[in-house]
Formats: C-alpha cells, sequence, structure tokens
C-alpha cells in the first residue's frame, strides 16, 4: 500500500521524471502529465488521486485554469501550485480557486513531501466528511 497517490502536472519532462523517481521512492504511486487536458485526463482514468503537483505555467490551459478545471470536476482533490514564476496575485488567486498550497521553484524535496502528506490527510478527512453527509442524507431520507 502506498502512502499517496500524486498526479504531477509541468511541462518540463525531466523535471516531472524527476520528481515521479524521488517520490515513488517513498512509498508514493505517482501518475504524470505534461499539460492540462493530458492532467483531466489522467484524473478521469485514475479516481484514486488524492493531490495534483500542479505547474503554473504551461503551453495551452495555464495553471489556473487547470485547478478550476480540477475543483469542478474533483472538488475533495487537493492542488498544490509549484511555479518558478509566482507572482503574489497569481498565489492569491490560485488559493481564492481551492489550492492547497503554492510553492516556488526551486523548492525543498523535504518541503514538498511534507505539503504532499498534509494534503492527503486533508482529503481523506474531507472523504470521511462527505461519508458521513452521505449516510445522513439517506438516513434522513429513510425516516
Amino acid at each position: 500500500m502506498t502512502d499517496a497517490t500524486i498526479l504531477i502536472v509541468d511541462d518540463e519532462v525531466g523535471f516531472v521524471e524527476t520528481m515521479a523517481k524521488r517520490l515513488e521512492k517513498r512509498n508514493m504511486a505517482v501518475l504524470q502529465a505534461f499539460n492540462g487536458d493530458q492532467a483531466m485526463q489522467r484524473l478521469a482514468d485514475n479516481p484514486g488521486v488524492q493531490v495534483v503537483i500542479l505547474d503554473m505555467k504551461m503551453p495551452g490551459k495555464d495553471g489556473l485554469v487547470v485547478l478550476q478545471e480540477i475543483k469542478d470536476a474533483y472538488p475533495l482533490v487537493e492542488v498544490i501550485m509549484l511555479t518558478g514564476h509566482a507572482t503574489v496575485p497569481s498565489a492569491v488567486e490560485g488559493m481564492q480557486f481551492g489550492a492547497f498550497d503554492y510553492l516556488m521553484k526551486p523548492c525543498s524535496f523535504e518541503d514538498l513531501n511534507k505539503k504532499i502528506l498534509e494534503a492527503v490527510a486533508l482529503k481523506q478527512e474531507h472523504d470521511g466528511e462527505a461519508v458521513e453527509a452521505r449516510v445522513s442524507e439517506i438516513a434522513q431520507r429513510m425516516g
């Protein structure tokens, strides 16, 4: 059993492959995507993804657009924005759209690993709340 299922979305192939190898050594299952459309397809094909590590600047759809699509379709999936082109307004906008956190490249691998585990814990908490709400709703309908 893995500690987390992660999707890394970044147009820098070398960065994605290196991060995937390092996270897999930390007992994480890692999927890769190199643009927003691939990211949405990976999420559709893999409902067990808990956390997305998402680059801000990519060709086609930028990270904020992809973040909104992820949150619309998969609201319980946590998203960590990771960028080398951070601005305060983009960080604020990302957090307003529901990002779990916003990190600057280069960030330490330990910091990223810690944020991933925090995001996984939050997702598990939200999944539990969603199940409780659903059970309560069904119980109320049954009288």
